[in-house]
């Protein structure tokens, strides 16, 4: 029977690894929760500044009030059109997305897959003013024939109807479904690079095609990849700023048709075009509706978090 021995200079070496890798642990958790405390603060101190300047406006006459007839009157117009703004451009961009997304990582070959992905990722660093001054020089004014038969021919409909505008909501929606396009195909394009082999080549050796394997294994796998890549998106269009203001002639009243340039405004864009003017409780009044965006951005981001929590404990279930 033999016994080990270990000599002191090895066990104090191995006490003194030891104790140095408890203080890297240590000091690796502190920094950690450190990073995850400045989110909280940072996002406690920016809804606290909002609400405080908010508060001269919330609380004054309606006829102090920007506009001269209450707060609510003047930011229900631009929640209305930023709302209208962000759907258009979610309903348009999330096909595009999901499309260029799966061309890329199952149809395209490997050279045309990188490239394309390099070109995606190179349009979004394209500046939103870039984009502002292409959707009003070239998208507006090439829209003008497809709005005229929306209106001929779809006016019956709530959504179309009267003038054609080259600065309408529905080109301010396009341009932002442009510039909201690279960050959800990023997002649907990795989430569908992580779908399991042997799920696609279970379905491929059932007799699937490969349209049928994407349908049976990769959309199913990459649904709340999709829905993150969504809610991504629309969080961009719901914040654009200088594009929306370059493009998009604003009212301050209601209407449903997108294609005339009675829209009402953004938020986002109202609060960039105004706020170097103002002063006084106008500032008030603008930040208010910061406010306001603030906890709608704030809202969508929830009821995403909670949909793609509840897709994985179901699928997890499954």
């Amino acid at each position: 029977m033999s016994t080990s021995t270990q000599s002191p200079e090895t066990s104090g070496g191995a006490e003194l690894k030891g104790s140095k890798s408890r203080i890297g642990d240590g000091l690796f958790l502190g920094l950690s929760a450190s990073a995850g405390l400045t989110i909280l603060v940072t996002l406690f101190l920016v809804a606290f500044f909002l609400f405080w300047e908010a508060w001269p406006a919330i609380t004054a006459a309606p006829d102090e009030v920007r506009g001269g007839q209450g707060l609510v009157h003047y930011i229900a117009p631009l929640l209305v059109g930023t709302l209208m703004s962000a759907a258009i451009a979610l309903i348009i961009a999330t096909p595009l997305a999901i499309g260029i997304a799966l061309f890329i990582t199952h149809y395209a070959p490997r050279r045309l897959a990188t490239a394309l992905g390099y070109l995606v990722d190179l349009l979004a660093a394209v500046p939103s003013v870039i984009f502002g001054l292409w959707g009003v020089t070239v998208v507006g004014p090439g829209m003008m024939g497809v709005q005229g038969g929306l209106n001929e021919y779809l006016g019956w409909l709530p959504f179309f109807g009267g003038n054609a505008s080259p600065r309408s909501m529905l080109v301010t929606g396009l341009v932002l479904a442009i510039m909201i396009l690279p960050i959800m195909t990023a997002v649907n394009r990795e989430v569908f690079l992580q779908t399991p082999a042997l799920h696609e080549e279970a379905s491929l050796a059932l007799g699937a095609t490969r349209w049928e394997m994407i349908q049976q294994a990769v959309v199913p796998f990459g649904k709340s990849g999709i829905i993150s890549g969504a809610m991504l998106g629309l969080g961009r269009a719901l914040g654009e700023t200088m594009a929306v203001a370059i493009i998009l002639s604003a009212s301050v009243r209601y209407t449903s048709v997108i294609t005339t340039s009675g829209n009402p405004g953004t938020i986002a864009g109202d609060i960039a075009l105004n706020f170097p003017e103002s002063s006084g409780i106008d500032v008030n009044t603008l930040i208010t509706a910061g406010l306001v965006l603030f906890f709608v951005t704030l809202i969508v981001n929830m009821i995403a978090r909670w949909i793609v929590s509840r897709r994985s404990e179901f699928s997890g279930a499954n």
